[in-house]
């Protein structure tokens, strides 16, 4: 359909744009940026019913995070109505479609009887015109739907790009409903339906490839058919691909019970949009033994082979790995401010704070998210409450005098990392401690934790005062 590579994603803003469309959005923009096509955003919004200004502000919300920069939309289906009406009009004239007024009892009769011989249940084309057929009469007062004449015999073929070779028997397809029986127009076109848009757009927006979830191959018979109707026997078909779906941890359909499923959720709790795209990326697809690889990487590498045919496994481990990883190459300066976003929404007002970027080296090894960064961190911003298990356990009287004795050495020493181990230093070897003894006891009261990284520079970012305060209770 084009001599351009030009690929889509087109999700229905009845919900927010889970995971499964995010990685289809991923391949669609990676097979463009690969050959130096265009890609695509389309709203299929003709569910009005169940369609949300919500939803579309999420999923463009989302492409955003994962910066799929799109060249082209977001096109609206419901801004486009009249175009679908005009190309059904031309078909009817045509005979390519035609009109049925069955009604649903109609339809619950045929099919009832059809199962009771043991049939498929299906259209059995009571209003389809053909040579020397006599048409029932037309009731009154029933507005008709319109059917896409499917031909008859054959077979819709296509090489899937994930799948190979697929073939289905047109006899296998009745005719489908392209427009309903509602709001129908003078010229007997009422709304049109989801798998006639899809292919009108294909078409219109010039469209070469269709990368899609497998729950789709049982359409793209039809839509093919359609398409062939429109542009004759000789156009140019895109080319189709129906990427496997993701399974959940349990080897189920993954759902919200796995966890979020939401892509910004997950910008939510932490994650950052280069960890998500490589692991999205390496959910179906793969390179070699690459697991880890950037964006220009993906985009190089990424031409529609090796797409694998087999479900993927969603795995939140693996996640959090490939976070840490993108978490540790993030500059201190960028992790400042995701994690004052993170301070913020717990009301804690830290972006202006010169140590935020200083904090976010000292604990960015230790964490997977920007919400546990920001959970080591918090302790600077608000008091902390160490656990009876913790003071029990490590702020015992025999370590009690040195405790005393360390916060009176703070309160006279320079405020750095070298000052404050000079003065532990002393006072482990006045008192004749090692350093576990009294750095775990330092750490519950003024962390609120026994483990931290090291402990003079853990406190070098507190504030002399608050250093102060916490070891009060000693």
């Amino acid at each position: 359909m084009s001599s351009t590579i030009r690929t889509r994603i087109a999700p229905s803003p009845t919900g927010f744009l889970h995971l499964g469309t995010a990685r289809t959005a991923l391949f669609c923009w990676a097979y463009a940026r690969h050959f130096g096509g265009q890609f695509v955003l389309r709203i299929e919004d003709t569910d009005v019913a169940r369609s949300t200004q919500e939803a579309v502000d999420q999923i463009v919300a989302a492409m955003r995070w994962l910066e799929l920069d799109y060249d082209e939309g977001p096109f609206f289906q419901m801004q486009r109505i009249e175009r679908y009406r005009e190309v059904i009009a031309q078909m009817l004239a045509a005979g390519t479609a035609y009109h049925c007024y069955c009604s649903t009892e109609e339809l619950d009769a045929m099919r009832e009887a059809q199962r009771a011989r043991g049939e498929k249940p299906r259209y059995d084309g009571r209003w389809r015109p053909e040579p020397g057929k006599t048409l029932p009469p037309v009731p009154q007062g029933v507005a008709p739907v319109v059917r896409f004449r499917n031909p008859s015999d054959g077979v819709v073929s296509w090489n899937d790009l994930v799948k190979g070779p697929i073939s289905i028997s047109n006899r296998e397809l009745d005719d489908l409903v392209i427009a309903r029986g509602d709001a129908v127009t003078p010229d007997g076109v009422g709304t049109p339906t989801y798998n006639f848009c899809v292919v009108v757009d294909d078409w219109d927006m010039r469209i070469s490839h269709v990368i899609r979830g497998d729950d789709h191959v049982n359409n793209t018979p039809r839509q093919i058919n359609i398409l062939r109707a429109l542009l004759g026997p000789n156009g140019a078909l895109p080319v189709y691909g129906h990427v496997p779906m993701i399974l959940g941890p349990d080897g189920d359909k993954l759902s919200k019970r796995h966890g979020a499923v939401s892509v910004t959720q997950y910008q939510d709790e932490g994650y950052l949009p280069e960890a998500m795209i490589n692991y999205l990326a390496r959910l179906g697809w793969s390179h070699g033994d690459a697991e880890l690889f950037s964006r220009e990487q993906l985009v190089a590498w990424f031409d529609g082979q090796h797409l694998a045919r087999s479900p993927a496994q969603w795995d939140p481990a693996k996640l959090g790995w490939v976070n840490a990883h993108y978490l540790k190459q993030r500059s201190d300066a960028s992790l400042a401010t995701l994690v004052a976003a993170q301070l913020a929404r717990r009301g804690i007002d830290a972006a202006a704070d010169e140590r935020l970027a200083r904090l976010c080296a000292l604990y960015k090894d230790r964490c997977a998210t920007t919400v546990e960064l920001a959970d080591w961190i918090g302790m600077y911003f608000v008091d902390v409450q160490p656990g009876e298990d913790d003071l029990r356990t490590h702020v015992t009287d025999a370590v009690r005098p040195a405790l005393v004795a360390l916060r009176d050495r703070l309160v006279e020493v320079a405020w750095d990392k070298a000052s404050i181990a000079a003065a532990i230093k002393a006072t482990l070897a006045e008192h004749g401690l090692k350093m576990p003894q009294l750095a775990h006891a330092v750490r519950v009261l003024v962390c609120g934790r026994s483990q931290t990284p090291s402990l003079d520079a853990v406190l070098e970012l507190f504030t002399r005062e608050q250093v102060l305060w916490r070891l009060r209770t000693a």
